[in-house]
């Protein structure tokens, strides 16, 4: 109960705060394998009450775009299991692949 009031009142405060802070950044936010899933809701719903969106979930994680100071919050949501928190971006191949499959 004491962690639920902790979490409504750490998102009021981050809605609050966060209110126009700034361009959005395109994130992807992953957790341990061990994370619980009230751990990522209450992540994703942090980055909604801060103005965010998130654009996908996946096992345990999510992508967002959200402002970048929001993002600062969800290190502090969970002492025990720590997000990792990167930019979302582009990843291309080049090179030229051979009948097999391998890349000259």
């Amino acid at each position: 109960m004491k962690l639920s009031i902790f979490t409504s009142l750490l998102a009021f405060v981050a809605t609050t705060v966060f209110a126009g802070a700034g361009p959005e950044k395109a994130v992807m936010v992953s957790y341990p394998s061990d994370t619980p899933p009230s751990v990522i809701d209450d992540a994703m719903q942090a980055v909604k009450d801060a103005g965010g969106e998130i654009t996908h979930k996946f096992g345990k994680g999510f992508a967002a775009n959200a402002p970048a100071a929001a993002l600062d919050t969800l290190s502090a949501l969970s002492d025990k299991y720590r997000p990792w928190i990167e930019e979302d971006q582009m990843v291309t191949l080049d090179g030229k692949l051979t009948s097999g499959g391998n890349k000259l």
